[in-house]
Order: structure tokens, then C-alpha cells, then sequence
């Protein structure tokens, strides 16, 4: 069909809809002048040729079911407000915003732009407030909120479930000690001259580093890195089976492998690839090729990837130590191995 012209496709193509048409109304008129009046059956016919017209439309070269079907559920759908199907919950510096962003990659998420902090701070709103924070989504669509602080509020869990037993929840995590460095960082970036980590870490941290000393469980950058207590306190209300640890580490190292059993948990197409990513190495944090709103390759922000302070060694180690019980009670309550050092 080469030597065809595109006008000559298009004429011939108009000239078969112009007879599909004629051969309706004679079917119709049929019907309506018999004197035996009795149900007509047209479906069949104009199944055949509805058939045969997107046959002969792809023949010509013209493919018109994919944009028929887009259109006929065009018609049929307005965006709506809803509340959340899943919940970004925690944990605080172990890369929420970062999976977050990579979640809105994909076509059927849809995220409200900022931390609405309804389950801890604007419960008594009530649920149409907390509807209304929430972005247009189509049917089909998923609805997505990511407020870290959730993980450690106590009323939270109650809360959720009191809003949609079905939810789906998701809590990144990662090493402890990196976590509460991380947090820490963070903080002296707002407030310079912060007195140095390992002052708010350790308690009796004036006898130097060799004394005795012991790690501050009170101070909440070491608090937070206690991951059973919460965990525990959510399993109360769902099973694991609504709640997905997203493993930190394997977010940065390894984003599109990651991402593959974040999306089978909301039930998504795995949309979400390593086409999308490639790795900042001035940063150390991976970056996106392209996204909903940029086109182009960016990173997710100046304080992605920021340099951690330099922490004395034998601070670490004793860190380490005060966790790893801890990382052991969180392991076999997850059922997940994460092996932090």
C-alpha cells in the first residue's frame, strides 16, 4: 500500500465511514416501516462493521483504537479529591522525600505537594479538611500523602486506621547511626554553631572520647533510630502485610530495584525503571533523568547528598553497640535482615 497516497487514504477512509452510516439508517428504517412490528437486534451489524472499520483504518495506515478507547474513558471520568491509599509514614533523614519523588514518576500516583501533618497535628480538622489537601486524581489512580512524623506519633496508628483499615503504609529505614548523623546534620545547617554531635550524643562526652561515658537514648536523633518501638505500635493496628520497610540503603545504591517492590505493593504497572535514574557521583545520591514535571535530568535538591560532619570513631563504635540489640528486636519483629554494621 505504499504507492497510496495520505489523501487518498483519507478519501477512501471517509468513503467507508459514509457507507457504514447509509447501511445504519436503512437497517433503522427497515425496522421502523414493518408492519410486524418486532425488536431489532443491530448490535451484531454494526459490531461487524465497527470491525471492519478499524481493520480498514489500519490498513491505511491509520491506528485509531488506542486513541477510540482513550477517548470514550476521557468522557466518562472527572478528577476527584480523595482521601489517601497510602501513607509515606517515616522514618525522618532515611530518604522519604526521595522515594517519594521517584513514586511520582509514575502515572497513576498522585501526591500531595507538601507534609500535611493531619494524623499528628491537624487531626481535629477533621477528614473533609484533610480531603481537601489532597490532589485530583482519575480513576484507576492512587492517592499518596508522605508525613515522616507519623512513625513515632502515638495516636497516629489509631488514627490511620480509623480513616481506612485498608491502607497501605510505607516506612523507609535505614542504618541507625547514619540516620542520626543524618538528622543531626541537618539541624546545625539551620543553626550554625551548634555545639558538635558528639555532645548531644553521648552523656558525660566532656571526659574525653577514652572515659566513660554512655549514649543519650533521650536525645531524639538517637531516639529515632529505635525502629521496634513504632513498629511494634503500627503492627498493633495492621498486618505486615499493609505495612512495606523500604530498605534506605537499597534506595540509594539500587533506586529501580527498590522501586520494583514498592510499586507491586500499591499494585502498580512497573512503570518506574532504571531508565529514570542515574547516579550523582558529586553527591553520592542517585538523580532522575526525567520526571512528571521536568523533562530534563535534576537532582532532588542542594541538601540530598549533603556532607555528614566528621564524628570521632570510638563515638561510632559505641553508637553501634548501643544498637545493635535494638536492630536485632527490629529484625525478628520484621521478619527483615537488614544487616546494619
Amino acid at each position: 500500500m505504499r504507492w497510496i497516497t495520505i489523501s487518498s487514504k483519507r478519501t477512501t477512509f471517509m468513503y467507508f465511514t459514509l457507507l457504514f452510516l447509509l447501511y445504519l439508517l436503512y437497517v433503522l428504517n427497515t425496522s421502523l416501516v414493518d408492519k410486524h412490528v418486532r425488536p431489532v437486534n443491530i448490535a451484531g451489524p454494526i459490531s461487524h462493521y465497527k470491525s471492519a472499520f478499524f481493520q480498514l483504518a489500519a490498513l491505511l495506515g491509520l491506528n485509531l483504537e488506542q486513541g477510540y478507547e482513550y477517548r470514550r474513558f476521557e468522557k466518562n471520568v472527572t478528577p476527584i479529591k480523595k482521601l489517601p491509599d497510602a501513607l509515606i509514614i517515616g522514618v525522618k533523614k532515611c530518604g522519604t522525600r526521595a522515594l517519594l519523588e521517584f513514586l511520582r514518576l509514575h502515572p497513576d500516583v498522585r501526591a500531595a505537594g507538601s507534609e500535611v501533618h493531619f494524623f499528628d497535628k491537624y487531626y481535629h480538622m477533621g477528614f473533609e479538611w484533610y480531603r481537601e489537601k489532597m490532589p485530583p486524581t482519575l480513576e484507576g489512580q492512587i492517592t499518596m500523602e508522605k508525613t515522616p512524623s507519623y512513625w513515632v506519633t502515638k495516636s497516629a496508628p489509631k488514627r490511620v486506621y480509623a480513616m481506612n483499615p485498608a491502607v497501605k503504609l510505607i516506612a523507609v529505614v535505614r542504618d541507625p547511626v547514619t540516620r542520626a548523623i543524618s538528622d543531626y546534620t541537618q539541624s546545625a545547617s539551620k543553626r550554625p554553631g551548634l555545639p558538635p554531635f558528639e555532645e548531644f550524643a553521648l552523656l558525660n562526652s566532656s571526659i574525653q572520647w577514652g572515659g566513660t561515658y554512655s549514649v543519650d537514648a533521650s536525645w531524639p536523633p538517637v531516639r529515632l533510630g529505635i525502629y521496634a518501638r513504632p513498629y511494634r505500635r503500627w503492627l498493633r493496628r495492621f498486618p505486615k502485610s499493609r505495612l512495606l520497610l523500604v530498605n534506605g540503603e537499597r534506595l540509594v545504591a539500587d533506586p529501580a530495584a527498590e522501586m520494583v517492590r514498592v510499586q507491586d505493593f500499591l499494585g502498580l504497572k512497573r512503570i518506574i525503571t532504571d531508565k529514570h535514574f542515574y547516579f550523582n557521583s558529586t553527591k553520592g545520591f542517585p538523580c532522575l533523568l526525567k520526571s512528571e514535571t521536568k523533562p530534563i535530568p535534576h537532582c532532588l535538591g542542594k541538601t540530598k547528598g549533603r556532607n555528614h560532619p566528621r564524628i570521632n570513631q570510638s563515638v561510632i563504635d559505641r553508637l553501634k553497640e548501643f544498637y545493635k540489640p535494638h536492630n536485632q528486636k527490629f529484625y525478628q519483629l520484621s521478619g527483615v535482615n537488614f544487616s546494619w554494621p
